[in-house]
């Protein structure tokens, strides 16, 4: 995947914090930040994720005038493409896991490139919908200076087919 480049604003940290509904001053107060071990703003843990915003081919992004798949099973009526969201097989797809390592805080101020590469991949013998195949995705956050910020590993499993649903008689 191609490396992407997006600013850390601290506004935007200021947002994402109070989408979070976390009230530590050191997201949102430059002078009471300034009085922490951090030393002034930085982002709160799961931040960089708000990066994919800054994606124009991020699949949850709405697209102006495109339908537009969302987060629900068909919330626009738009229906995703690859047979249930996971690609491969007759089952789908979710997200199954996130670990995010910080290297350095992150700081407002800096401007971050995120390099996206393939991690591990297993297999293990799912109950009740065949084989479950998790594959890791490793983003690397470095910041203008290029150093390496923070390390983000995101786990998708995919099903070998629907999983069967059970009846109650």
């Amino acid at each position: 995947m191609a490396a992407k480049t997006f600013p850390v604003e601290a506004s935007h940290i200021l947002m994402f914090a109070r989408s979070v509904g976390d009230e530590n001053v050191v997201y949102t107060d430059a002078e009471a930040a300034k009085a922490t071990e951090a030393g002034g703003i930085i982002a709160p843990p799961t931040f960089v994720q708000a990066s994919a915003q800054f994606d124009p081919n991020y699949g949850l992004r709405p697209k102006i005038g495109q339908p537009w798949f969302g987060s629900g099973k068909n919330p626009t009526g738009a229906v995703r493409s690859g047979g249930g969201g996971g690609g491969g097989g007759g089952g789908g797809g979710l997200h199954a896991e996130q670990h995010y390592e910080y290297h350095q805080p992150l700081r407002a101020g800096d401007v971050l490139t995120a390099t996206t590469t393939p991690g591990k991949t297993w297999e293990k013998e799912g109950r009740r919908s065949g084989k479950l195949v998790f594959s890791e995705s490793v983003t690397e956050y470095r910041n203008q200076k290029g150093e390496l910020v923070v390390t983000a590993r995101g786990v998708g499993v995919r099903t070998e087919r629907p999983v069967e649903q059970k009846t109650e008689a």
